[in-house]
């Protein structure tokens, strides 16, 4: 075989990025984060950290701890120091991730029925108003919900289309929202193309509608630096098991803006949301503040681990995680620009890093056929949405510029094996 071949070409291409990966590698202040999470010998670059965060390893020492020493030797008496947790690891999160002052934010059940809680809350709060607002691509379980709770008051939701690449706009948004309007319900990122959106802009449009705007913050939180209280947001949930690092399954948060505290009641009155849990006659009397917005038992154990990965977070810093998470995305798009746009790739990510989360996404025909082809090979583990979108995220903690380069690689090499497949 010539030097001059196709593959030869190609080899000299993965030669020449792996070396420009392993200089900016070298250069990473944040280089040596990666040792702080658990990694297998040998393992595929992991682009994959905006569904499922990597494992830190002082989760691990953490929960030992917690499972031997306050459940195992403590038993009940520990509650005496878990029964805080909720809103001690809230405002936590508020101060280092969500920029949100105390007696904001609590941690506890999924973002599915956070949000629930929070829109229901909306709603009864605004009874003149018949109309909720959201993206008709949102993600799905934001749309079912609105679903279920305008259907069950038979208001109407109006499902507005958005460009999917630059996601909804102060100016797209005050085209749907008028005096008729209770809620807007959006994603701070979309999940899709990673689109950062401008939150106080679009707060500020749907206050001056009289309208309350609630946020999901499940693709930003850890990743994106977020000021609730500076962009004067209502309310927001999201989840804790991507860039939180926090594990599969484990508690969401919710945001109650201070100054709509002691107007919103939420719909489902739980023990730990009364004023004194312990006083069990009835009725029921809401705690006052954030801790109103409990129900259940807390999740000891996944609150443990939200606390443990915020607090590698605040050690690392957001403001740098983000700085490393734009150098990502930005060289992953000039890879993808010259090696896999030839190839029938587009990118379906803003190109301005400021509208761009930590992730970015490839659109491509045969993109569920290159998903299945790389996961079944065991070279790069990313994710394919339908109906044509690979995405690859970029946790700055724990992602490389070499696994970048390697993933490119793994993307053009499949591309090129299908298309010659075709054409035997």
């Amino acid at each position: 075989m010539s030097d001059s071949s196709p593959v030869a070409e190609d080899s000299a291409l993965f030669a020449e990025d792996l070396a420009e990966a392993a200089d900016l590698d070298r250069s990473d202040p944040l280089a040596w984060a990666r040792e702080l999470f658990w990694a297998g010998a040998a393992e595929p670059p992991y682009l994959d950290g905006n569904s499922l965060g990597r494992l830190p390893k002082r989760s691990v020492r953490r929960l030992l701890q917690v499972v031997e020493e306050e459940w195992g030797r403590g038993l009940v008496r520990s509650w005496n120091r878990w029964m805080d947790l909720p809103t001690k690891v809230g405002d936590r999160l508020g101060e280092v991730l969500l920029g949100a002052g105390p007696g904001q934010v609590v941690v506890a059940d999924s973002t599915s029925v956070n949000l629930y809680k929070l829109a229901a809350a909306a709603l009864d709060s605004l009874p003149g108003r018949a109309v909720v607002v959201t993206d008709r691509a949102n993600f799905p379980t934001d749309r079912y919900l609105l679903a279920g709770l305008t259907a069950n008051r038979r208001l109407n939701l109006r499902l507005v289309e958005f460009d999917e690449v630059m996601g909804p706009t102060p100016e797209a948004v005050s085209t749907a929202v008028g005096e008729d309007t209770a809620l807007v319900l959006l994603s701070h990122v979309d999940y899709r193309s990673g689109a950062l959106v401008d939150m106080a802009g679009i707060s500020t449009v749907v206050r001056d509608a009289g309208a309350l705007a609630l946020w999901d913050l499940s693709h930003s939180v850890g990743a994106v630096p977020v000021s609730l209280d500076d962009s004067r947001a209502d309310l927001a949930a999201g989840c804790t098991y991507k860039y939180v690092n926090a594990g599969p399954g484990s508690p969401a948060f919710l945001y109650v803006s201070r100054h709509l505290q002691g107007r919103l009641r939420q719909p489902i009155w739980g023990w730990m949301g009364k004023q004194d849990p312990f006083a069990m006659e009835q009725p029921y009397t809401p705690r006052e503040g954030i801790g109103s917005f409990l129900s259940g038992t807390p999740p000891i154990l996944g609150l443990t681990l939200v606390e443990e990965g915020v607090e590698l977070l605040a050690e690392l810093g957001i403001e740098r995680v983000r700085s490393k998470s734009l150098a990502l995305t930005s060289h992953l798009i000039g890879l993808a620009d010259r090696r896999l746009a030839p190839l029938g790739f587009q990118l379906a990510t803003p190109r301005d890093a400021g509208r761009r989360g930590s992730q970015v996404t490839l659109r491509h025909p045969r993109a569920r056929e290159l998903c299945a082809r790389l996961d079944g090979s065991g070279e790069v583990i990313l994710d394919f949405r339908p109906p044509d979108r690979v995405r690859l995220g970029c946790a700055a903690p724990t992602t490389s510029f070499t696994d970048l380069a390697r993933a490119v690689a793994s993307l053009a090499g499949a591309a090129v094996e299908l298309t010659s497949k075709d054409a035997g």
